[in-house]
């Protein structure tokens, strides 16, 4: 893998996650409790054995800086690096921020262009599965492709989100349509069993093969494709002029894979990795998850009630407290008797002293962390948040999408999320916030 760069995308504006990302950009999302969401695509370039890996991006990116920093150090024999790759101004791209994923890496081909690289992998910041990084570059290599896509079989609801192709059954891409709609459009691009069983799979049910937003390129081309046009984005430009002149394959992927874009998959897709038989399995001993190290006491448990959740390092859980299918981030603190239920409690970034908590007592803050009683059913609660003891957040009204007068908490896809260092006061109602 010498001979191979990562390139990672950060990511938009990440609107459609707000208010997640209203401080942050969306590879910086926390996820599982302990981990970010960029931790996954750089455990797996590190799991395949990719050492060299250059993260792009763009907003709300200091945190995403930080934790980039803190955590992928390699010693000085090996030869690798994550190295951030933020918008910059430049003498030969002036200052425009990235427009797209093409531009993006179009305005840092000087990082790929040094001596020894021959193919780059590009990947998305924000999706959570788990992949051999080898077997697709194997494949590119044995195929003698120009470009792979990395592609799953879905059905015809969820092709109507992505971008998909119509192929021949050596597997080469022989079109390239992005989000069809229409019926007509669906079968311009439904691949026929026979070519799905020589491809390996096998299942009618899901005969449309949709972009993961996984790349393999040879340098080569992948700067030739850059250089001579302005296209901005992979899916929608480049890729649909690719195939014409180049041999464009596809690389079946057929495994756990979910694209956290929005608040409701963000809140499944954390909540499915407390479950018995998760689909993704965060504690996977062959491939690991990396994330930043950090020293923190064992989490400590009262007579607490806890059934089928995640539960991070250094958190004090009072006695008869009760936890189910939820997911606890570091250094939580959750008062006794409090319920927690099918929730994402994020946690905390650092752990208040004394001073700070007489300090913040006559202030008539409550710590941080649940308070004593504090129900939270079906809700994200980011960092940082202080909640009163008997307060109640769900959606009692099942509301799709509210902004309340007080920014403390919003509602997105019927999931209350409490804003990032918000107090919320003793015996607070969520229901009766809504008017």
């Amino acid at each position: 893998m010498r001979n191979v760069v990562a390139m990672v995308l950060g990511g938009g504006r990440g609107t459609r996650l707000f208010p997640l990302t209203s401080i942050r950009s969306k590879p910086a999302v926390p996820l599982g409790g302990m981990y970010r969401l960029i931790d996954i695509p750089i455990s797996n370039c590190i799991n395949s054995g990719i050492n060299q890996i250059y993260v792009l991006t763009q907003f709300m990116s200091v945190s995403l800086h930080r934790h980039i920093r803190r955590t992928y150090v390699f010693d000085h024999f090996s030869g690798g690096f994550v190295e951030i790759l933020a918008a910059q101004e430049t003498m030969s791209q002036g200052t425009d921020w990235y427009q797209g994923t093409a531009d993006a890496v179009r305005k840092n081909l000087g990082y790929i262009e040094q001596r020894g690289v021959e193919y780059v992998v590009i990947l998305s910041g924000d999706q959570l599965y788990r992949m051999d990084y080898g077997k697709l570059i194997a494949q590119h290599v044995a195929t003698k492709a120009d470009a792979t896509i990395a592609c799953m079989p879905v059905d015809e609801n969820a092709a109507r989100a992505f971008g998909v192709m119509r192929l021949d059954k050596s597997g080469r891409v022989t079109g390239f349509l992005e989000k069809p709609q229409t019926k007509e459009e669906l079968d311009m691009v439904r691949v026929d069993r026979d070519t799905l069983k020589a491809l390996g799979f096998d299942n009618p049910e899901r005969p449309i093969l949709a972009s993961m937003g996984i790349y393999v390129f040879n340098r080569d081309l992948l700067h030739k494709l850059l250089t001579k046009t302005e296209y901005h984005d992979f899916g929608k430009e480049i890729f649909p002029a690719a195939i014409r002149s180049h041999k464009v394959q596809t690389y079946l992927f057929d495994d756990y894979w979910e694209d956290i874009g929005t608040i409701r998959s963000f809140y499944e897709a954390n909540l499915s990795l407390a479950a018995a038989n998760p689909p993704f399995q965060i504690d996977q001993a062959s491939a690991t998850v990396y994330t930043r190290a950090r020293f923190l006491p064992p989490t400590r448990c009262g007579s607490a009630s806890i059934k089928n959740s995640l539960i991070a390092g250094g958190c004090q859980i009072g006695d008869g407290a009760t936890i189910e299918n939820s997911v606890i981030g570091l250094r939580t603190i959750i008062g006794p008797g409090a319920v927690i239920r099918n929730s994402i409690i994020m946690g905390a970034d650092y752990q208040e002293t004394p001073e700070e908590l007489e300090e913040n007592r006559q202030l008539g803050q409550p710590p941080i962390g649940i308070g004593a009683g504090a129900l939270i059913k079906g809700a994200i609660v980011d960092k940082n948040v202080r909640i009163g003891p008997q307060a109640e957040i769900f959606n009692q009204h099942e509301l799709e999408n509210t902004d309340l007068a007080n920014p403390l908490c919003v509602i997105r896809d019927r999931i209350p999320v409490v804003v990032k260092g918000s107090v919320i006061p003793s015996n607070w109602r969520l229901a009766e916030q809504i008017r």
